[in-house]
C-alpha cells in the first residue's frame, strides 16, 4: 500500500468521531486479523505515529511493545490473532520506528514517554503490556513512571536495567541486514527441533501480504541500540532496587538458551518484582515464546483471567 493509500486509510480512521483510532467503515474492530487489520495512523506531540488495533472490544486493550529493529510485523499472528479472541490487541511502531514519524530516541525513558503520548492520543486510560526483549525493557519504565497506565505486564525475553551481561556489544545496527539468518540464530537454538520451529515461525511471519509495514531505518536501529546499551550498564549503586516499586502482575518468560539476554535477567526479575511468576520454557533461545506457542498461550490466557 502506498503512503498516499495509508493517509487515506487514517483520514478515513479520524472521521469517524469520538474513539480515536476506531474501526474503518463501521465495521467491528474484532472482524479483522493479524493479516487483515489496515494500518493507522495517530497524531500526538508533533509525531505520527502508525499502528494496528482489533481484537475483541470492551475489553482491556493488549500494547505489544516489540524488541530491537522490529517493526508490526515482527509479531507472531499465531499469539496475536489467539489473543483477539479475548482481548483487544494494540501493535504500534514507536517513533522513529517503521511507518511512524519523528526520530527514535536513545534512551529507554524517552521511548516510554512516546508510549504514554501514544496511549493518551487513543484515549487510553488503562492497557495490559507486552514487552519483547527492548519492549520489556520499555515496559518497566511504563510500569515505573506510569504505574495507573497498566494493569498486567508480560515481559518476554528481557531483564532489568543493569542486568547480567546486558550491554549487548555483539549487536549491531546491521544485524537483520540477513533477517532468516539473524532470526534462527538469536531466537532458536542450535537444536534441530528448535530449528524447524524457527523456520515455521518465519512462514507465519509472511501471512501477511497486504499493507506490511516499512523497514527498520539505520538511524532508528542506531538509536535503539544506543537505548538498549544504556539500559544494560550497571549502576554504582542499588542496582535493582527500583523493582520493588513495580508492583503489577507480572509474568516473566524466557528460554532457557537465551543467547541474547541471558536467562539469570529472567530470575532476577521474578526475585526483585513484589508480584512475579515466572516460566522458562526449555530447548529455547530469545524467541521461546514463539517456539513454545501453544503452551505459551495457555500460560498467558491463565495470567490474564487471574
Amino acid at each position: 500500500m502506498s503512503m498516499t493509500s495509508r493517509e487515506t486509510t487514517s483520514a478515513a480512521a479520524f472521521a469517524l468521531g469520538p474513539k480515536p483510532g476506531g474501526a474503518l467503515k463501521d465495521q467491528p474492530v474484532s472482524n479483522y486479523t493479524h493479516e487483515t487489520v489496515p494500518t493507522q495512523f495517530v497524531e500526538a506531540e508533533g509525531i505520527r505515529y502508525a499502528y494496528r488495533r482489533f481484537g475483541k472490544t470492551g475489553t482491556v486493550p493488549l500494547l505489544f511493545l516489540g524488541y530491537f529493529n522490529s517493526n508490526m510485523d515482527g509479531w507472531d499472528p499465531t499469539v496475536t490473532n489467539s489473543l483477539a479472541a479475548d482481548h483487544e490487541i494494540i501493535l504500534f511502531d514507536n517513533a522513529g520506528v517503521g511507518a511512524s514519524g519523528g526520530e527514535t530516541p536513545y534512551t529507554v525513558e524517552e521511548m516510554a514517554r512516546h508510549c504514554v503520548a501514544f496511549c493518551r492520543a487513543l484515549g487510553l486510560e488503562t492497557t495490559h503490556v507486552v514487552g519483547f526483549s527492548l519492549g520489556g525493557m520499555i515496559a518497566q519504565q511504563l510500569a515505573l513512571n506510569h504505574p495507573h497506565l497498566i494493569q498486567r505486564l508480560i515481559l518476554l525475553g528481557t531483564g532489568r536495567q543493569g542486568g547480567e551481561d546486558m550491554t549487548f556489544t555483539e549487536l549491531s545496527p546491521e544485524e537483520q541486514t540477513d533477517p532468516v539468518a539473524f532470526l534462527l540464530g538469536a531466537f532458536f537454538s542450535p537444536s534441530e527441533v528448535s530449528q524447524a520451529a524457527g523456520r515455521e515461525y518465519l512462514k507465519r511471519l509472511e501471512s501477511r501480504t497486504e499493507d506490511r509495514d516499512f523497514p527498520i531505518s539505520r538511524d532508528s536501529a542506531v538509536a535503539q541500540l544506543a537505548a538498549i546499551r544504556e539500559w544494560g550498564t550497571v549502576q554504582p549503586a542499588g542496582r535493582y532496587a527500583t523493582l520493588k516499586n513495580i508492583i503489577h502482575p507480572a509474568l516473566i518468560v524466557h528460554g532457557n538458551k537465551d543467547i541474547v539476554v541471558a536467562p539469570i535477567n529472567a530470575l532476577i526479575l521474578a526475585e526483585h518484582l513484589p508480584n512475579a511468576q515466572l516460566i522458562v520454557y526449555s530447548d529455547s533461545s530469545h524467541g521461546a515464546h514463539y517456539q513454545h506457542a501453544k503452551i505459551f498461550l495457555e500460560h498467558v490466557k491463565l495470567f490474564l483471567g487471574e
